[in-house]
């Protein structure tokens, strides 16, 4: 069965603030551990006042630390944004408190808009040294070697699993190159997904730490007891990322509406069509063949889901209607079942 997995948001909704959203995503992450959930990932971004999850590492921990088995990550830690010795440390730290748990998953772009990104990195070297500093990172988190002067405490020797992320095909050449899982994020930027995987594919180079490509990618999921009931739900991502790519605004997340009721302006529903086309929205059935199309096309090894959800008990529901579909997938002539996770 294809692994199943969670990237969480960390969503913070009109009239709540960060600490609920914070409270929201442990909450979740006990839920999608008692039905089965693979890993449950958390995203960086800055200066979004819709999102909580800036400090991520800090998020990790508290979400690792409400949970005893489900593996939990970064979906991801944009390295750009920071000296690959202190996420070393940070995810060497977080290894050692939870062992055998913790992914690393990174990113090339900022996560952020231009100005909150010099803010953050204070130099103009951007995402150009990103394949340098994924070395980097990675040489901290290996073994020792004899006489090397700067070490991660904790980290040196942990080799917490490195993946890497992206919308484009950078990434995709990078982890194929490295021989490193990849992670495509089709919830958002769907363009590019079946190039990046074939190019991830195509140029995959095996190393010790995968034999052969893993990839995974990311599905809109948004179920609830009928399909009408699921696409009100689904208004309020939508008038989000209307507002995110008109304006530039990612706030709170806004309270659903009846879909009848929505007036978009000229070229929204081109926006919205664009980028979540990736989606599954609808009732058990709906998303179950909705989530077993998106498999069957990508060839995915394991499938990561996103929701979100205005109301939290409806975004429990969401996952746990979405893990129950998973268990009615049928996948024939594929051959992602046998395939170890890292």
């Amino acid at each position: 069965m294809i692994p199943l997995s969670i990237l969480d948001l960390a969503p913070i909704v009109e009239g709540a603030d960060a600490a609920q959203a914070l409270w929201n995503s442990r909450d979740l992450a006990q839920h999608a551990e008692r039905l089965g959930y693979h890993r449950f990932w958390l995203a960086e971004h800055h200066n979004m006042t819709g999102i909580a999850s800036a400090a991520t590492s800090v998020v990790i921990a508290y979400v690792a630390g409400g949970t005893s088995t489900i593996r939990v990550g970064s979906g991801g830690v944009m390295l750009p944004n920071h000296a690959p010795l202190v996420i070393a440390e940070q995810f060497g730290t977080l290894e050692a408190l939870f062992p055998g748990r913790i992914d690393l998953g990174l990113g090339r772009a900022p996560g952020t808009d231009p100005r909150t990104s010099r803010a953050l990195r204070r130099d103009n070297l951007g995402a150009e040294n990103f394949a340098d500093d994924v070395l980097e990172l990675q040489g901290y988190l290996a073994d020792v070697e004899p006489g090397q002067a700067v070490r991660a405490v904790p980290g040196a020797g942990s080799h917490v699993p490195i993946w890497l992320l992206g919308s484009s095909l950078y990434s995709a050449r990078l982890a194929a190159a490295l021989g490193l899982p990849f992670a495509f994020a089709s919830h958002f930027a769907p363009a590019y997904l079946g190039a990046a995987l074939d190019v991830y594919r195509r140029e995959f180079q095996p190393s010790a730490t995968l034999e052969r490509p893993y990839a995974m990618a990311v599905l809109n999921v948004i179920a609830a007891q009928t399909d009408a009931e699921a696409e009100r739900l689904f208004t309020s991502l939508q008038q989000r990322f209307v507002a995110l790519r008109r304006y530039g605004k990612g706030g709170p997340l806004p309270p659903p509406r009846d879909p009848a009721s929505m007036q978009w302006e000229p070229g929204d529903r081109a926006i919205l069509d664009e980028a979540l086309a990736c989606s599954a929205v609808g009732s058990a059935e709906t998303v179950r063949e909705g989530m077993r199309r998106f498999v069957e096309v990508t060839g995915i090894d394991e499938l990561m889901v996103t929701a979100q959800v205005y109301d939290h008990s409806a975004r429990l529901r969401s996952f746990a209607i979405a893990a129950e579909a998973r268990l009615g997938l049928r996948l024939d002539g594929l051959s992602v079942t046998g395939t170890r996770s890292p």
